[in-house]
């Protein structure tokens, strides 16, 4: 990923919270003749070496790029926006967008064997279906027929993925002056549109502008 210095995010925790933060990933395989791409909930368990797990459909003909051995790419995005130079104190420059993301790289493992899926299956119910659970009367992996639940075992391949190689770009106006930065953050909680707010929220967040957009937002004596 081409990725300038002053985009890039290399805290490792910092990386970690992204892919769990925007879980629903791509990933992506060249199979020799062609590039295979899925769109997939993943699980990162840090516990150890960082390890990126997820399942599929054995049905999907990627599974055979990840037999072979080819190498993965997992990307992850977050939000994203359009930025006008309309915004800036300083006009003389080019539209351009904001966004962020992190590419994970490493050789997966399909995992096929039944106990495997069905422990890779209860951990994604538990990260993604236990928060949403009403009190009472809720669905649970446990209450399924056995003979439902095996048949859906026996269509799904689970995949571990070590993670080889992490990139991270955050691309937020960095190389913005404070007082260009500041419109946009202004602009884009104007415009009120849910990505652009969170690219706003990152902007004003990120380490390198906190001191100084609250210094810029003292010398206007207002708070955009």
């Amino acid at each position: 990923m081409y990725t300038p210095p002053a985009y890039a995010e290399r805290d490792a925790g910092a990386l970690h919270a992204f892919m769990r933060a925007h879980s629903f990933a791509s990933l992506i395989t060249f199979g020799g003749a062609r590039v295979n791409v899925t769109h997939l909930p993943f699980l990162l368990d840090t516990s150890r070496e960082p390890v990126l797990y997820t399942h599929m459909a054995r049905a999907n003909a990627q599974l055979a790029d990840l037999r072979a051995g080819a190498e993965a790419l997992v990307v992850f995005q977050g939000p994203h926006a359009f930025v006008s130079p309309s915004w800036y104190e300083n006009r003389h420059t080019f539209p351009t967008w904001n966004y962020t993301a992190v590419h994970a790289r490493g050789v997966p493992t399909v995992l096929d064997e039944p106990e495997a899926v069905l422990d890779l299956l209860e951990r994604t119910v538990a990260r993604y279906d236990m928060p949403l659970r009403p009190a009472g009367g809720a669905w649970t992996l446990e209450g399924m027929p056995a003979e439902v639940t095996r048949q859906r075992m026996g269509a799904i391949a689970g995949v571990r993925i070590p993670i080889a190689t992490l990139e991270g770009k955050m691309k937020l106006n960095q190389d913005k002056s404070v007082a260009d930065r500041a419109g946009v953050i202004a602009a884009l909680e104007a415009l009120g549109e849910p990505q652009g707010v969170a690219v706003a929220a990152l902007m004003r967040d990120h380490a390198d502008m906190q001191t100084q957009y609250h210094e810029a937002v003292s010398d206007t004596g207002s708070r955009p």
